[in-house]
């Protein structure tokens, strides 16, 4: 947890993921709708392609100086669920007068999208006092 936390625990992070995953890609919209300091922005999103989590893809406006847009990549789009997640707890423990600011819907069906814990039999579990952390040979044998 704590070497995840240290790629995308900074709040900066998480809001440029949160806006990657709706969708936008340049520095310039990032800045617009964030609000974040220039020299922030540029090192969060310098770190994130670092990481593998963005790529930089170049594109060029008519007339204007070749640029690079953010798309995420596979690793980034792993953490989806992550986000959600953290939405989800936000919507149920922040939000004003319960009303989330944003909801999420299954593309297919208009049904909303939330997160479970599911075990690998399929049974959805109530919260953490349902798990049992049981260390692993390899993550026991390299301490």
């Amino acid at each position: 947890m704590a070497g995840t936390l240290a790629v995308v625990g900074e709040k900066w992070s998480l809001l440029v993921l949160r806006e990657a995953f709706l969708g936008v890609r340049r520095f310039a919209d990032f800045q617009r709708i964030l609000g974040a300091p220039k020299a922030v922005l540029t090192d969060r999103l310098g770190t994130l392609v670092e990481q593998g989590i963005l790529r930089r893809v170049p594109y060029q406006a008519e007339g204007e100086r070749q640029r690079h847009e953010y798309r995420l990549t596979t690793k980034g789009t792993d953490l989806y669920p992550t986000l959600v997640a953290l939405m989800q707890w936000g919507d149920k423990y922040l939000a004003d007068d319960g009303v989330a600011p944003l909801a999420l819907e299954h593309r297919d069906c208009g049904a909303p999208v939330h997160l479970g814990l599911v075990c690998d039999d399929g049974h959805e579990l109530g919260g953490a006092r349902e798990v049992r952390a049981v260390p692993k040979a390899a993550a026991v044998s390299s301490r």
